[in-house]
């Protein structure tokens, strides 16, 4: 691995163990070449801040830059692991990543959405529902998500809480003050606005080929592609059996407790455990308390045969990724996650 200042050109990349390639364009990423060839690498953020889309370079050279220290230690990169949308090759490469398979992505699109609902699930969230051209198709895997394209060019992102029927989305929107979306959300945006989206993007989908018991968690409006997981399970009639672990700071954080409970009857293989880290007196909680990846560490004292689905705030997914690993004996190829990251945590 290199870090000089040569020109960057137009490589091929072979992926191992699965043996896709996909050729790269001049100042291009890893990670950009494979999504525009349909080449399912893993990745969230796209920014260089979540490590979702890390890999391990097993032959040639790559430039990185502009990535933070938390998505990419030292130690890893001297290992040989590399951020895939941060690394631009050198030379041809060879990638192991074996969360790639041979399924490729669905095509990304641009297109218009109009605002149907907003309805306030809590103080800070709310529940969004766009509506989808009529006469354009957007196919997504359950747990991806799409980006709005704002005015001077800026982006933000959020994944479907719903599962890809009919032609409507939904999304879980968490206020920011000063968020330049998020302030219109809560503020001037109404119904019948006309907003527009690209996607669908990211890695985070059930892995249907597996019939492993799963751990679902989630924090904060991280719930939202868990929620549109269980929506594509009940659909499939998936019943492998699966735990879902939503923590919050509040229990007013937990904003679709209604929803899980009334899925429970016809879901008997689906658990669910919420977890409160900072109840107050007035909230009378006498749930489960502390942070949510350490429920399921009480809980589970072998992940050797489990697949994993993480999703929310990024400390609780590198929290949990290395927990799990480290003292559960989860393989690292069976941890999906999907850190939210705001532009705050690109910074």
């Amino acid at each position: 691995m290199t870090t000089t200042d040569a020109p960057k050109g137009a490589f091929h990349v072979s992926v191992q163990p699965s043996g896709r390639s996909f050729d790269t364009l001049p100042d291009e990423s890893v990670l950009s070449a494979a999504i525009r060839q349909g080449v399912g690498l893993p990745y969230g953020c796209k920014d260089g801040v979540c490590g979702s889309c890390k890999c391990k370079l097993l032959s040639g050279q790559v430039h990185m830059d502009n990535y933070q220290e938390k998505a990419l230690s030292a130690a890893e990169q001297a290992s040989g692991i590399i951020l895939t949308c941060r690394a631009q090759p050198e030379s041809d490469l060879v990638l192991e990543s074996r969360q790639v398979t041979e399924v490729g992505a669905l095509p990304i699109k641009k297109m218009p959405v109009r605002v149907t609902s907003l309805t306030r699930k809590s103080d800070d969230v709310m529940l969004m529902q766009l509506q989808l051209p009529a006469n354009d198709s957007f196919a997504y895997r359950a747990g991806q998500y799409v980006e709005f394209i704002l005015r001077d060019g800026l982006r933000r992102s959020y994944s479907m809480a719903n599962a890809a029927t009919g032609n409507t989305l939904e999304l879980h929107i968490r206020h920011l003050p000063g968020g330049v979306f998020t302030d219109q959300v809560f503020g001037s945006m109404k119904e019948r606005d006309i907003l527009r989206i690209e996607g669908p993007f990211g890695s985070f989908y059930l892995r249907e080929d597996s019939s492993k018991p799963i751990i679902l968690l989630a924090s904060g409006t991280g719930f939202a592609p868990v929620k549109a997981l269980l929506e594509h399970m009940q659909q499939k009639a998936i019943t492998r059996p699966t735990t879902l672990y939503w923590g919050g700071r509040r229990p007013s954080d937990l904003y679709q407790q209604d929803w899980i409970k009334a899925q429970l009857p016809a879901m008997p293989h689906l658990r669910y455990v919420p977890v409160v880290s900072d109840a107050l007196a007035q909230d009378h909680w006498s749930g489960r308390t502390g942070f949510v990846h350490r429920a399921v560490l009480q809980d589970f004292a072998d992940l050797s045969g489990h697949q994993v689905y993480a999703c929310g705030a990024p400390i609780v997914i590198d929290s949990a990724r290395a927990d799990f690993t480290a003292l559960v004996k989860l393989p690292p190829d069976e941890f999906f996650a999907d850190a939210f990251t705001s532009a705050a945590d690109r910074e």
